[in-house]
């Protein structure tokens, strides 16, 4: 390699390495503004939103944090939905909080009244608790009205080509012999 192929490549890591410092440095907890504690049998949980209300189909994370900490237990999350729908998940760390177990990025996809029931196993045996929730309605335009909307650019290109395609013709590929 030539030196400046080692220096561009020395600066691209440390550029890389100074740009996901403040990330790395940052308090995740700051990024809670609601919580519910929740009595989970013999372990009292904290459960951190990062968006209040709760509106469906919007991003946010969770976070679950049994007093004591979350060393030595282990559990399951069952959301339950307004329409009696259920999915059972574990317990797993928060990707950005490791102290704490959580689900990331994370939408409920209807409004209602929601229940999170939890499953906790540790050294004073198993508990079980649920919080209920209610997710408002969607915030913006209608999902139809909104994939419309999006997809007017899409649409536009396609006629277009389509267009440049009917007069521009088809290639034409000379036959032998003429």
């Amino acid at each position: 390699m030539t030196m400046r192929r080692i220096a561009a490549l020395l600066g691209a890591v440390a550029a890389l390495w100074f740009a996901a410092a403040p990330t790395a440095a940052a308090d995740p907890l700051d990024y809670v503004v609601h919580s519910e504690q929740v009595a989970v049998g013999p372990y009292p949980v904290t459960v951190g939103f990062t968006v209040w209300p709760l509106r469906a189909m919007q991003s946010l994370d969770f976070t679950f944090e049994p007093v004591g900490g979350i060393a030595g237990k282990s559990g399951t999350l069952t959301e339950i939905a307004p329409d009696g729908r259920e999915e059972t998940d574990r317990l797993a760390r928060h990707p950005r909080n490791r102290d704490v177990w959580g689900l990331d990025v994370r939408s409920l996809d209807a409004s209602g009244t929601w229940t999170l029931r939890f499953t906790i196993d540790g050294p004073q045996g198993q508990g079980t608790g649920e919080l209920t929730v209610d997710v408002l309605k969607q915030p913006g335009p209608p999902l139809p009205l909104s994939w419309a909307i999006g997809l007017i650019p899409l649409t536009l290109a396609v006629v277009f080509f389509g267009v440049v395609w009917l007069r521009t013709g088809r290639s034409r590929v000379p036959q032998s012999g003429q």
